[in-house]
């Protein structure tokens, strides 16, 4: 049972548990609710009996006080059971979500937009911990308290009144049962334009200087009213149905009603059963079917809560990347083996591709566009796992080692760059966390950051804004080399790092560089040859196969891809209005 419930609504060992104990003590609070009917019965009894005795006043009395003592003990072990378990098993759920995010390849992250995992995270943590706390108890403990009071009525009254108080639970919760496959189809349904919607309100957020630059306000605010009303006709559509099931159900739930009056009616009329019992069973027909109701509608929303619970699901039983927590690596080469590579689409981005990268040297990957460069490279760091070949580092297959572990020897500087809401002492620091102010200085000034960080109003500990919107490109790629220089690992990955730089500011990077990458490992993406010009090793990349490499010399000394893509690089620099 345990083991069901985790895998079914996405929970930890103890917080399955916790469900259970919840459960049962929704269950339990139910009956004792129902003590008071039973109290009010015997006291009925003993009036109309005449055995109402002033000896037996002070048990009723007594009987009222204990059960109004039960009410309130079970409320509170109901509370405590349901509402503190279930916001202490969500943080669970919430962290081991993030957990498992963090060890996962990012192929994963390229399916996924940023939308999707918010909700996830968010929206279907919060819809199973409501479930958790309010529908999935009071749904079974509904069920098994009307059990058990179904089979205490079956032992001590007419069969016949019992079957006419509870034949119409089964039926009602038989009418919402059907439409559980409809109801999940909607809310797949719901769930795909909300994340639609989403995705748009927060593209036109990230975009929304280009947007204004070519004056596409108006049409993109077309398209995003589009996706809003989509939204609002699916949420009504999936609403309407589940209303139209509900409703029905609680129509049959409330002929029960009826059904007993007459059944008992008849019964009574013709001596079968005594007045006290007809009355009790109108007492009791009107304390069970008003939770009832309430069981309807929680199963009709645990119905949809099953979407979300898919949805988690999906992200828990993702293959994670694990690996070797030490390196036994001797040296820092890095050897691509006949490497082949392709995304989950079946797009084949490389085939057979064998080189090595040097410690001490620096390899310099380029060519064409979609040639293969940047996959390369996410590859050498286990971003994704390859699916042919090898991948080694000081001979070691890097696919056998801990993402995390193995990515303490890199140091990564990428195109695009991603930086913080913060200060910059703290968004460089971000490449070593235990950092000193002053190792943090230093690495700015290696990075040739220092000049623009002390026109800052703060300096250092100015805050550059979200994503570093204070910043330029150029100044925002710096901070990112900067991180670098003060992580000093002993491999160096970098994307298009000067991209962003001037011509002056990229040679006082290269300069820096020169000093950084002494017997390290340097695999270098770049466009500009200028960049490159002093590589060690260059691999030109073309088709998703290495087309030829060398030193830039050695590849200058015929008619290579590498010499041609030199040639038509200063003939564009030259170029005039």
């Amino acid at each position: 049972m345990v083991e069901r419930l985790q895998r079914k609504y996405a929970l930890s060992r103890k917080g399955a548990q916790d469900m259970i104990k919840g459960c049962i003590s929704v269950a339990v609070t139910n009956m004792i609710l129902m003590m008071p009917a039973g109290i009010l019965y015997n006291l009925m009894r003993d009036m109309i009996g005449g055995t109402l005795t002033k000896e037996r006043i002070p048990f009723y009395v007594g009987a009222s006080i204990v059960t109004v003592i039960l009410m309130l003990i079970s409320n509170y072990v109901q509370y405590t059971a349901t509402f503190f378990a279930t916001y202490h098993e969500s943080g669970i759920r919430r962290t081991g979500i993030a957990e498992k995010l963090r060890k996962l390849p990012l192929s994963y992250f390229g399916k996924k937009n940023i939308a999707d995992l918010t909700t996830n995270i968010m929206g279907d943590c919060a819809q199973i911990e409501t479930a958790s706390s309010h529908w999935i108890p009071e749904l079974i403990g509904a069920i098994i308290s009307v059990a058990m009071v179904g089979v205490s009525l079956f032992a001590m009254f007419d069969w016949r009144m019992v079957l006419a108080l509870f034949w119409v639970i089964p039926v009602a919760f038989f009418v919402i049962f059907t439409c559980s496959g409809a109801e999940k189809n909607a809310i797949r349904k719901q769930s795909a334009v909300k994340l639609a919607m989403n995705d748009g309100v927060q593209e036109c957020l990230e975009a929304i200087r280009d947007i204004r630059a070519n004056n596409a306000e108006g049409s993109y605010m077309e398209e995003l009213e589009v996706k809003i009303k989509n939204v609002e006709k699916s949420a009504l559509f999936t609403e309407l149905k589940m209303a139209v099931y509900v409703n029905s159900a609680s129509i049959i739930l409330k002929l029960g009603i009826g059904t007993t009056a007459v059944v008992g009616g008849t019964l009574f009329a013709k001596g079968e059963i005594s007045l006290l019992d007809y009355l009790m069973f109108l007492i009791i027909v009107t304390r069970i079917y008003d939770p009832m109701q309430v069981c309807l509608q929680n199963f009709a929303a645990l119905i949809a809560t099953g979407v979300a619970c898919e949805r988690l699901d999906e992200v828990l039983s993702t293959k994670e990347q694990t690996g070797l927590e030490e390196l036994k690596n001797q040296g820092y080469d890095i050897v691509f083996d006949h490497v082949g590579f392709n995304y989950s689409d079946d797009t084949t981005v490389l085939k057979d591709v064998t080189f090595t990268a040097k410690q001490g040297e620096v390899t310099a990957l380029i060519g064409p566009s979609g040639g293969g460069k940047t996959t390369i490279s996410r590859l050498a760091a286990r971003f994704w796992d390859v699916n042919q070949g090898t991948i080694s580092l000081g001979g070691e297959d890097i696919s056998k080692i801990d993402p995390e572990t193995l990515l303490k020897n890199y140091s990564i500087v990428f195109q695009d760059v991603t930086l913080f809401n913060n200060s910059v002492m703290e968004n460089i620091r971000i490449g070593k966390s235990d950092a000193t102010d002053q190792e943090v200085m230093e690495a700015a000034k290696l990075a040739n950051c220092d000049e623009f960080i002390q026109m800052l109003p703060d300096k250092y500990h100015t805050n550059i804004g979200e994503n570093g919107s204070e910043l330029s490109g150029g100044e925002r790629q710096r901070i990112s080399i900067a991180r670098a220089f003060l992580k000093d690992a002993p491999i160096i990955l970098l994307d298009e790092a000067t991209a962003s730089l001037d011509a002056e500011n990229e040679t006082a990077i290269q300069e820096a560089l020169s000093r950084l990458i002494k017997n390290k490992t340097v695999l270098i993406i770049a466009h500009r040859m200028r960049t490159i010009a002093n590589a060690d090793k260059i691999v030109v990349l073309k088709d998703g196969v290495v087309a030829e490499q060398g030193s830039p010399a050695e590849l200058s000394a015929y008619d290579s891809i590498y010499g041609r893509m030199a040639k038509q690089q200063m003939i564009s620099q030259n170029w005039t209005m």
